[in-house]
């Protein structure tokens, strides 16, 4: 590493790369929180907010087939609004790994990112599933806020499980005889 301090527009760089990265990471962490939730009490306003408005959600591979491809905003929150009601889950858990964001430089420039997610899941009609997905995600400023642009989802593998929740007690040390004195 060089003795040289980094001039301030240097400095001005690495900040905003690393707001925009933050920024990218909460707009999809948001993304999933309410995906694991689809209800009735779903914040539709929140979830709209997080694509721009010709945003473009696709399936790929399998899950073409399974998803499709909906474009713009209003063609999107249709697709997921189809699992709020009645809800299509009852747990619903997404799990993101293996994260890389890159904030393109330049005016007007976005932003490209990818994470490895697991999901667990267990629907309406009784049925468990565990899935893994490489999940792209294009953003884009639109109106000053980070929002996703384009969103591809593509199966890794898909694995019908049981029940996730089961009564069966919950393992833990029994307590020594000092510690239940």
């Amino acid at each position: 590493m060089s003795d040289t301090p980094p001039d301030l527009a240097s400095l001005a760089r690495r900040v905003a790369r690393l707001e925009a990265e933050g920024a990218i990471r909460l707009v999809v962490a948001t993304y999933f929180r309410l995906c694991d939730t689809l209800g009735p009490d779903t914040d539709w306003a929140a979830m709209e907010a997080l694509f721009t408005r010709d945003a473009v959600w696709a399936g790929r591979g399998r899950y073409a087939r399974a998803f499709g491809r909906h474009e713009g905003r209003s063609a999107i929150m249709g697709m997921l609004r189809a699992y709020a009601d009645p809800p299509h889950f009852v747990l619903n858990a997404h799990y993101l790994a293996s994260e890389i964001v890159t904030v393109h430089e330049g005016p007007g420039s976005g932003a490209s990112a990818s994470w490895m997610m697991l999901q667990v899941s267990t629907y309406r009609d009784g049925r468990s599933d565990l899935r893994s997905a490489a999940i792209s995600i294009e953003m884009a400023r639109e109106d000053g806020v980070w929002r996703i642009a384009a969103f591809t989802t593509d199966n890794i593998f898909s694995r019908d499980v049981g029940p996730w929740n089961d009564e069966a007690p919950i393992s833990v040390p029994e307590p020594t005889t000092e510690e239940s004195a």
